[in-house]
């Protein structure tokens, strides 16, 4: 396995009226955060808050290319994003203990925190199809060209782990700087990782490194 310190290449925030980040998503052009009763989509570019979403928002978040999804308690909500209505909902994976979530592959990702596990789930029925082992409490979940990667917490430190998705291995590793950890994590599909700041109330964008070869 390949490990290596993280780059931190920006951060944002605090912002107004936000004590914690939960989920993170990206929808091609803004960033979108939870914070706890709120979504907030932000401008990668400037930081600026330029849309907000009244909706239970205590966990991970993913984006369909259309749709938003917002883990809230033991249900998985299905968000019109230009609006703000909630579409539907299907239960979430065993319940409370949801944690990062991301689409990819027609499905959603889903990251259980003590359980250690990533979770693959039907986003129609909620059914669960898959589960992918890991050894670290899992936080943030991503997809970007074709590989699995996952944020962890545990013992006050967080790492940005690529996994092999059928066996769990991990592949390589970016440690975050002490005292520096990782809630949600979402790919901008290219070379940044965006990563929530838990309680410290910010999110910061970390270089992706080049693909293995």
């Amino acid at each position: 396995m390949k490990s290596k310190p993280a780059n931190i290449i920006r951060e944002y925030g605090p912002f107004p009226g936000v004590s914690q980040v939960h989920g993170v998503s990206y929808d091609g052009k803004r960033v979108w955060i939870a914070v706890g009763e709120k979504l907030h989509a932000l401008d990668p570019a400037t930081g600026a808050v330029v849309q907000s979403i009244d909706v239970a928002a205590q966990a991970g978040t993913a984006f369909d290319g259309q749709h938003l999804y917002q883990i809230a308690g033991d249900v998985i909500q299905k968000i019109d994003p230009a609006s703000g209505r909630i579409l539907g909902t299907i239960p979430a994976p065993h319940g409370e203990g949801n944690s990062g979530m991301a689409w990819a592959e027609g499905m959603l990702w889903v990251g259980r925190y003590k359980d250690r596990t990533i979770l693959q789930v039907d986003p129609a029925t909620g059914a669960i199809l898959r589960t992918i082992a890991s050894d670290r409490y899992v936080t943030g979940v991503t997809w970007v060209d074709g590989g699995l990667w996952h944020g962890t917490w545990e013992d006050d430190a967080s790492e940005l782990r690529h996994v092999d998705p059928q066996s769990g291995e991990v592949l390589e590793s970016l440690a975050l700087p002490a005292g520096v950890v990782v809630s949600g994590l979402e790919s901008d599909g290219g070379d940044v990782f965006y990563c929530g700041g838990a309680t410290s109330g910010r999110l910061r964008a970390v270089r992706k490194p080049r693909a293995l070869a």
